[in-house]
C-alpha cells in the first residue's frame, strides 16, 4: 500500500489532469466550429457594423453565463455529476465577463477622450 503522497498519487492527478485538458480541448473545438457555423450570418446583417459585432459579442457572453448558471443548478441538483465541467463553465463565463468589462472601459475611455478634444 502506497502512501497518499507517492507515486500512485502523482500519476493519478496527472491522469486526471490530461482528462480535463482533452475534454476542455474537445469543447473549445466544438464552440470554434459552432462559431465558425455562425460567422457568415453575423457578416450579413444589414446595417451592421460596429453596434451589430458588439451586440453580437454580448449575446455569446450572455448565453455563455446562462449556460453556467443552468449547469451549476444542475449540479447542485444533483443532474450533472462531472465537476471538472461546471467548473469550466463558470470559469469560461467569469473570463467572457471580464473581457467584456474590459472592452467596456476601452470603449468610456475612448469617448472619454474624443469628448475632451477641441473642435
Amino acid at each position: 500500500m502506497s502512501p497518499v503522497g507517492g507515486a500512485g498519487g502523482v500519476n493519478a492527478v496527472i491522469a486526471l489532469r490530461q482528462q480535463v485538458i482533452d475534454r476542455s480541448s474537445a469543447l473549445q473545438s466544438l464552440r470554434e466550429d459552432r462559431a465558425v457555423g455562425s460567422a457568415p450570418d453575423a457578416g450579413t446583417t444589414a446595417g451592421g457594423g460596429f453596434a451589430a459585432t458588439l451586440q453580437t459579442a454580448l449575446q455569446g457572453v450572455n448565453e455563455t453565463q446562462i449556460r453556467s448558471s443552468e449547469m451549476t443548478e444542475g449540479f447542485e441538483r444533483g443532474e450533472v455529476v462531472d465537476v471538472a465541467q461546471v467548473m469550466l463553465a463558470r470559469q469560461e463565463a467569469g473570463v467572457a465577463f471580464e473581457a467584456t468589462l474590459q472592452v467596456r472601459n476601452k470603449l468610456l475611455s475612448a469617448y472619454q477622450d474624443i469628448m475632451r478634444m477641441g473642435v
